[in-house]
């Protein structure tokens, strides 16, 4: 998608799109307005030109007949030479009306032209012949009447101009609320879609952030939009690229590490194992327990060693490993694993485990039940009880583990998945751990890998105690497998 080469230039675009409807209502009401405004200014001249040339034109009729009967009576010259006179402007005038009314009305000027020649040949003639003086008299009273029509007709014609006035203010109005509300449309649609462009750069910004915040460094970081964003986008993958090579490096540096600590560490748990066995001759008290202090601290060493190890390897999941796990066996092995330390302490399991096939690494799940049961197991007080359950909900498999410990504090429950983080430890000396703060860190990481998700809180009895809640995708057959021929149910080994 075409995005401006400025963020500024995006915006403005922007603002002009949205304002360009609005901007285009108004020219064209006020094109409207112009145009009802000319054609009232036009009308009113019109009506007002008729109505007085048709008021004059009644008051030259009324003129020529009173003029004419002068004449009849008086048969002075003087008076027929003021009834030429009138005559001429009473012809102008009929000549203006005729420009303004309809073709019906014009047709009534004419025989009102007409008549009044023929009555003016009567008038002229009436010294000779008296017989048409009564002919005379009626075709001025008959020229009145129909002066009266060219009146009422200009009139109408007035009347059919505020009519046509009003019907177009009318459909100017019905116009403008239509434009308006189109308008306001097309502006909403553009903001919308000028909102969702800006956005969609500043949601990926928000993911990429996302993704480098969660050790995700996989995916490539590409930010569209203007110059600007693409920029940051720049940016966002060259540290993306910085911390997958040292993200690398650091991987590489402890598994090399470990290797290192491991060869000398094993040396050293053999030299101690031959010396508690004897081998180089029988120890005092004071030296065997000098030899145990040193055993006890090489297999912890050995134990926080193993945990960096499986930790860094906690992110890779191939889909060649996928395979259905059955996680009710899974767990009932782990918990007979556990039972030697739990029995020391007097800690009972309560297990509800219906059979459940699940998708994933056989021994990365086994690792994920072993870590929350072996911390639900150095938690818990003497006489504790352990609660495991497993249900179906929603698609996946649930696990939860319950223990009667001293709890996690709400403040520390996002914490404790954290690399490296130790709560701090309970005031009891018989609760006090001692640990890598790895062991959840890599839980979370074989759970993620395996499509789920984990969470801790609060027992729902109201006890003290944690409940640690794992949700595991069940299997489909649609997930690839390896190279067997047909699908196995992966189970972890018994030793």
């Amino acid at each position: 998608m075409y995005y401006p080469r400025s963020l500024l230039k995006f915006v403005v675009l922007g603002f002009l799109l949205v304002c360009l409807p609005l901007v285009v209502v108004l020219t064209e009401q006020n094109h409207t307005l112009d145009n009802l405004a000319n054609q009232s200014s036009a009308s009113v001249f019109q009506s007002v030109s008729v109505a007085r040339l048709s008021s004059q034109f009644a008051q030259q009729t009324e003129t020529l007949e009173r003029l004419a009967q002068q004449y009849m009576i008086l048969k002075e010259n003087s008076v027929l030479d003021s009834y030429i006179q009138m005559q001429q402007i009473f012809q102008e005038t009929r000549q203006k009306l005729n420009t303004h009314l309809l073709t019906s009305e014009r047709g009534v000027l004419d025989e009102v032209l007409i008549q009044e020649a023929l009555l003016f040949e009567f008038l002229q003639d009436s010294k000779n012949n008296k017989e048409n003086l009564d002919k005379i008299i009626d075709g001025y009273h008959d020229l009145t009447m129909k002066t009266q029509v060219v009146q009422s007709a200009a009139n109408l014609l007035a009347q059919n101009s505020v009519d046509k006035l009003q019907e177009m203010a009318d459909e100017s109005q019905s116009k403008r609320f239509y434009f308006l509300w189109a308008s306001l449309l097309i502006a909403l649609f553009s903001a919308i879609l000028i909102a969702s462009l800006i956005a969609r750069p500043l949601k990926k910004i928000n993911q990429a952030i996302h993704q480098l915040g969660g050790a995700d460094f996989s995916k490539a970081i590409e930010i569209p939009g203007p110059a600007e964003l693409r920029y940051l986008g720049q940016r966002l993958e060259w540290l993306r690229s910085r911390l997958q090579t040292l993200e690398t490096q650091q991987t590489r540096f402890l598994r090399n590490m470990s290797h290192e600590l491991k060869t000398p560490l094993t040396a050293i748990r053999e030299g101690t194992e031959l010396l508690r066995d004897g081998v180089g001759g029988e120890l005092k008290p004071e030296q065997r327990e000098i030899i145990h202090i040193v055993r006890e601290n090489t297999l912890s060493l050995q134990h926080i060693i193993e945990d960096l190890l499986d930790f860094h390897q906690s992110r890779v999941m191939k889909p060649d490993k996928l395979l259905p796990v059955d996680l009710a066996e899974t767990i009932q092995h782990v918990i007979r694993e556990h039972k030697l330390v739990a029995w020391r302490r007097l800690i009972s399991f309560e297990t509800t485990l219906p059979s459940m096939l699940v998708t994933g690494d056989a021994r990365k799940i086994s690792t994920i039940v072993d870590n929350l049961i072996s911390n639900a197991v150095k938690y818990s007080p003497h006489l504790g009880k352990i609660l495991v359950t497993l249900r179906s909900e929603r698609g996946y498999a649930r696990l939860d583990v319950i223990d009667e410990g001293p709890g996690i504090p709400e403040d520390e429950r996002d914490k404790i998945f954290d690399t490296f983080y130790q709560g701090a430890p309970p005031p009891e000396k018989e609760h006090r751990v001692h640990g890598s703060g790895l062991g959840l860190a890599i839980t979370r990481e074989y759970v993620h890998a395996h499509g789920g998700k984990i969470t801790s809180t609060d027992r729902k009895d109201g006890k003290e105690g944690t409940r640690f809640i794992v949700w595991l995708p069940f299997w489909t057959n649609t997930l690839p497998l390896t190279t067997q021929s047909k699908t196995t149910i992966t189970k972890v080994p018994i030793q």
